[in-house]
């Protein structure tokens, strides 16, 4: 018997069940956790202090946000370049390694930053040294997400998979309210001048303690057998190749379609959680505060619904799903900045929870739809490289757009057209795709194995 049958065999006989896959989804999550705080904690600093505190001052507040937003758009240039260090990484080593690692880089960057001086006291040297320590951050992120969602999907069920590798992607929101409720108690707590002048620092130096907690939980996790036996079988035929140059040369339809299943997601995410809050403090001149509840409302929601559509995933399919998600976050803008302009709080809260649900049925499906597009000897490669590379010119790009937008119309109507041209991109990727829900991640391996010669094709 080969490699690659017993890896079909081995792989679909050991998914972890019960309790075993819970602790993998937890140790997936709780790093994932950790690492998305503290990327979201940049964003969220950005948008309320960074401007001020890290560049001079014009006389345009919004002047300030672009240059925060320009510097928080690097930590997205990095990304695909730690996608493609940390793929191959994970592709030769394992996941596990590759996530230790990961997470102790951003760690580390993140509470350095806390510790950076302003423009004040050191002129242009501190969004220079900002700059550097959020390149960092971005390269280690950049090859964090895939390892964390594959680790969860190449142990899951076949039939459950869009369920249980949904649960890192809300690991997100997790972080993302961690980093929002930390700032919030702050910003309540201290007055608006002890808050600019240290108080968003304790939020940076915070993420010391969790990342020691991530790291640890991760110790305890294991490879999935598929990875392993995927590890012998390129250890064993010397033909076969794995990583970012093999999956770029062999699979380039799945990296674009890929890329275009992350392009408006990307978008619409940051839109909502970071131009809004843009948006509402400059148009609106909303309280901080107020704002920083409203995310928290609305990240629990998201939190709550992402593991519900990742179920639908499984039962409808990953096709419909996704398109439904592409087709009404397009509306989301066209209703959503009017509801902002009423400045009522609940309505607010609405348009935002509401932003991040349709978002959620695009998100929510993406592991097990990006999982299933690559074989397991280069997967982690063009999971992370489709994924990462697509943030350059998506997410990096569309809270600084909209804040120029803003700036030069005092319209919202370039950003929901932005975002509505984005929707049908992703819309067009979406249609591209072979339905695959259920399919056996052995089945992909076994094609790939057929398509290098190693197995007849047929065969079972």
């Amino acid at each position: 018997m080969s490699v690659e049958q017993r890896s079909a065999n081995n792989a679909a006989g050991s998914a972890p069940k019960g309790s075993g896959l819970k602790k993998i989804v937890a140790a997936s999550m709780v790093g994932t956790v950790v690492e998305w705080y503290e990327f979201f904690l940049y964003a969220t600093a950005a948008t309320l202090v960074f401007g001020k505190y890290f560049f001079p001052a014009t006389g345009n507040d919004l002047d300030g946000v672009i240059q925060a937003f320009l510097t928080y758009a690097v930590g997205f240039v990095a990304r695909p370049l730690g996608g493609i260090v940390f793929g191959q990484i994970g592709d030769k080593l394992g996941r596990k390694p590759t996530l230790q690692l990961t997470i102790v880089i951003v760690g580390v960057a993140t509470f350095l930053m806390g510790c950076l001086p302003g423009f004040a006291d050191i002129g242009y040297l501190a969004p220079a040294l900002l700059v550097a320590l959020r390149f960092i951050q971005g390269f280690a992120l950049g090859g964090e997400w895939g390892g964390a969602v594959l680790l969860v999907a190449e142990h899951s069920p076949n039939k459950t998979r869009g369920f249980w590798s949904s649960w890192p992607q809300a690991a997100v929101p997790v972080g993302n309210l961690l980093a929002t409720l930390v700032l919030f108690i702050m910003s309540t707590s201290l007055s608006p001048e002890a808050f600019l002048g240290w108080g968003w620092r304790v939020a940076f130096w915070l993420s010391a303690v969790i990342v020691f907690v991530g790291y640890y939980i991760r110790t305890h996790v294991t490879e999935a057998p598929i990875f392993l036996e995927a590890k012998a079988l390129v250890e064993k035929e010397q033909a076969v190749s794995y990583g970012v140059f093999e999956v770029v040369r062999k699979y380039p339809k799945g990296i674009l379609q890929a890329m275009g299943l992350r392009f408006a997601e990307n978008i619409m995410y940051y839109l909502v959680v970071s131009f809004a809050i843009v948006y509402l403090k400059s148009v609106h001149k909303y309280d901080t505060s107020s704002l920083l509840l409203a995310l928290l409302i609305a990240h629990v929601i998201h939190f709550l619904v992402i593991p519900q559509v990742g179920r639908l995933v499984d039962n409808v399919g990953r096709k419909p799903v996704y398109l439904f998600g592409a087709i009404a976050g397009a509306a989301w803008p066209f209703f959503a900045f009017p509801m902002f302009d009423t400045r009522n709080p609940v309505v607010i809260v609405l348009a935002v929870t509401i932003g991040l649900c349709l978002h959620a049925f695009m998100y929510a499906g993406q592991p097990a739809i990006m999982a299933e597009l690559f074989p397991t000897r280069m997967r982690y490669s063009g999971v992370s490289l489709g994924s990462q590379v697509t943030s350059i010119f998506a997410g990096s790009l569309a809270p600084l757009l909209a804040t120029q937008w803003l700036k030069d119309t005092g319209s919202w109507l370039p950003t929901a057209i932005y975002l509505l041209v984005a929707c049908a991109i992703t819309t067009a990727a979406v249609l591209s795709l072979k339905e695959t829900k259920g399919i056996a991640l052995e089945d992909v391996d076994k094609a790939d194995a057929a398509r290098e010669g190693l197995l007849p094709a047929g065969s079972r």
